[in-house]
């Protein structure tokens, strides 16, 4: 993985004179700070890495790069590790999870880091034409601020009586002019053409690159992953991203993003079989994880993990991936209809956080979050139910909020229930 070395700009050097050989002439130790010469001419030491769109982790120095969402960048410990795999199960309709994708190649392109977009489905240059459009002036931030804090007044006073919320912590779903970390973007709008000129990507189409009349040998990986897998290395070494070779010109990230990995469109049976032994799928993933590893680059996978059969397939592609984030949308469920959710569009997951240069994986304190896309922006959120204080108090059911409440954490499982009426 690659690493980055921190240094203080300013050291400051100790010199002790010594003491005189005669009695009675005893000097003092003097204590001088070493200014560094106008210019910055001095250099005691190695210096931090500034790489456009980055920073390091306040956790482990790990250098950090945005989702494109900062209310996930929050989730995830400040961003997306250099060198690391995030895995999006997509949503049953695949509706929400490419906004996902989408986010994270716009803020690519926004911060000038190089863009390798992959697909077995979509021409990567018209998923391009899709991004949305990246919030830069203020007159519409305001504009997003106004309707964020707006649909937060109405929040608010609906909500005064339920005083138990007052003590959780708050999401970040508007902007914030203190943040340089990140932007936010209009979902209504599709981003330049001036913007996807000066940027600079890489497309892989599958149709393109692999013939259909190829045979592909058993217990082997496809055609289509392997040509994948040579095409990232490729521009990984070419370009100078390999970070044990170090770059000629100014140091970059390459964002890749992966869509629909393991559909039957890239030639992967693993949503038609239940065997698991020896998979292509698995085998793709440990390939590219030790690629990233040494390299100055982030990926994004989508998957349709609710088409694959096998829990253990799922169980070796969840520790193949560092950080792991599901959709569930309520799209085509009893929720989308259930008065208890009509605030939101489905639930987010935080399956895994990496803890990197550890043997095991952090997860997440978190499990009651929510996400919705207004007409801007698409936000995630704690999710709420509405608290169930006596027989006469105008709810659905007592049987929906019992439901409602497995979802939740204890705190809010208790109100929910609806067995217990509170005293005040």
């Amino acid at each position: 993985m690659a690493t980055v070395a921190t240094s203080a700009s300013g050291t400051q050097s100790v010199e002790s004179s010594a003491a005189a050989a005669a009695p009675g002439n005893i000097r003092s130790s003097s204590f001088q700070r070493r200014v560094p010469k106008a210019g910055g001419t001095e250099s005691s030491g190695p210096r931090l890495v500034s790489i456009a769109g980055t920073r390091p982790s306040v956790r482990n120095g790990q250098l950090l790069v945005s989702t494109g969402l900062p209310a996930l960048d929050q989730l995830l410990g400040g961003g997306l590790a250099v060198g690391t795999v995030l895995l999006i199960e997509e949503d049953k309709y695949n509706i929400y999870s490419p906004m996902l994708f989408k986010y994270f190649l716009a803020e690519g392109v926004v911060s000038g880091h190089t863009l390798l977009v992959a697909s077995a489905k979509d021409d990567p240059a018209d998923i391009l034409q899709e991004l949305p459009a990246p919030l830069l002036d203020d007159n519409s931030k305001k504009e997003l601020d106004e309707d964020v804090s707006h649909e937060t007044a109405e929040n608010n006073t609906n909500m005064k009586i339920a005083w138990r919320y007052q003590l959780l912590p708050k999401m970040e779903v508007g902007p914030v002019s203190s943040s340089r970390f990140g932007h936010y973007y209009d979902a209504s709008k599709k981003i330049s053409e001036k913007l996807l000129a000066l940027s600079k990507w890489h497309g892989f189409f599958l149709p393109e690159r692999v013939s259909s009349t190829l045979k592909v040998e058993p217990c082997s990986l496809t055609h289509g992953y392997i040509k994948l897998l040579q095409f990232i290395q490729n521009i990984i070494y070419e370009e100078g991203f390999d970070g044990s070779n170090p770059q000629k010109k100014q140091k970059n990230i390459l964002k890749i993003g992966i869509q629909s990995l393991g559909s039957p469109l890239w030639g992967d049976d693993i949503c038609c079989t239940e065997n698991c032994d020896g998979h292509s799928l698995t085998k793709f993933l440990y390939v590219l994880r030790g690629l990233l590893r040494t390299s100055l680059s982030a990926c994004i996978i989508t998957m349709p993990t609710h088409l694959i059969r096998n829990k253990a397939v799922i169980a070796r592609i969840t520790n193949l991936s560092d950080t792991v984030v599901g959709l569930e949308s309520f799209m085509g469920s009893e929720r989308e209809t259930n008065p208890l959710y009509k605030d939101y569009h489905g639930l987010i997951h935080i399956r895994q956080i990496p803890r990197l240069n550890n043997l095991i994986c952090d997860e997440s304190d978190v499990k009651d979050l929510a996400f919705k896309l207004k007409r801007k922006l698409f936000t995630i959120e704690r999710l709420h139910l509405p608290p169930d204080l006596s027989d006469t108090v105008s709810r659905s059911s007592k049987q929906d909020l019992a439901e409602s409440a497995k979802l939740l954490g204890p705190g809010c499982g208790m109100m929910a229930g609806g067995k217990k009426h509170l005293d005040f």
